[in-house]
């Protein structure tokens, strides 16, 4: 039986990267796996069938997170499939990871990629959560993604940098809100991680991938899986006097 038997987890940006490890993570020490995908459905149907020949559960659950209704639709096709594959409803676990990153300096960023920033690493989750704390249960998690790059110094993403300092702001506050329900919160901070996301200029990229790996003081590039192991930490009984939190999870980049 695993450590998480029995409790139900919801992964938004789950269908890859840090998500699909994540979700996976969980689904391997037994919860049921919600995992949220925004266009990707075949994407999120192979997750599934990760978390399941793995011998866990899990289903995927769509919704577009740039808007507003995105987060009713997100709540609305969880608490539908949730019943078809658990007993009851209700959520223990919640894993805000979706994000985009917005590329360029202060002076290239228009209003259009800064608004998209805002929407979906900061209004969603707010939103999102607001609107599942009737669902979650006592004693539940909530486990946001934030970012190295609020500890660091990185130019040419100002604009998600900012988006993550105030996820960090919301941790820490929603811990004093929900600290009397036995709800921990908390976040996780990664570095340069070798996902879909970086794979642009990174795989495949000698040079850059030397430069990444330089910035830790573990001398490598982080992968998913560094991660989903804090978030499985976070999410399990072992983090229960843990909250308001943001955990760094950059191999010590920048030290």
């Amino acid at each position: 039986m695993g450590a998480l038997t029995g409790r139900t987890a919801l992964v938004t940006g789950g269908s890859r990267g840090i998500g699909r490890a994540v979700a996976e993570r969980l689904g391997a020490q037994g919860a049921l796996v919600a995992v949220h995908y925004g266009r990707d459905a075949a994407a999120a149907d192979e997750v599934v069938g990760s978390v399941r020949a793995g011998g866990g559960k899990a289903f995927a659950v769509r919704a577009d997170l740039s808007g507003p209704e995105g987060v009713a639709a997100l709540w609305e096709g969880y608490d539908r499939q949730v019943l078809e594959h658990a007993d009851g409803a209700g959520l223990d676990i919640l894993v805000n990871n979706a994000g985009i990153t917005p590329r360029g300096e202060i002076e290239e960023t228009t209003a259009e990629a800064f608004d998209a920033a805002v929407a979906v690493n900061m209004r969603a989750p707010f939103f999102l959560t607001q609107q599942g704390l009737k669902r979650l249960h006592d004693g539940g998690r909530i486990i946001n993604i934030s970012s190295g790059a609020t500890r660091i110094a990185l130019t040419d993403i100002i604009a998600y940098a900012m988006t993550k300092g105030a996820v960090d702001a919301f941790t820490l506050t929603l811990a004093k809100t929900l600290g009397p329900r036995g709800i921990t919160v908390n976040a996780v901070a990664p570095g340069i991680i070798d996902t879909d996301m970086n794979a642009t200029w990174l795989r495949g990229n000698e040079a850059a991938q030397k430069s990444a790996a330089d910035l830790s003081a573990l001398g490598r590039v982080g992968r998913p899986e560094d991660v989903a192991d804090v978030v499985a930490f976070l999410a399990s009984d072992d983090a229960r006097w843990v909250t308001g939190q943001v955990i760094d999870a950059t191999g010590g980049s920048q030290l």
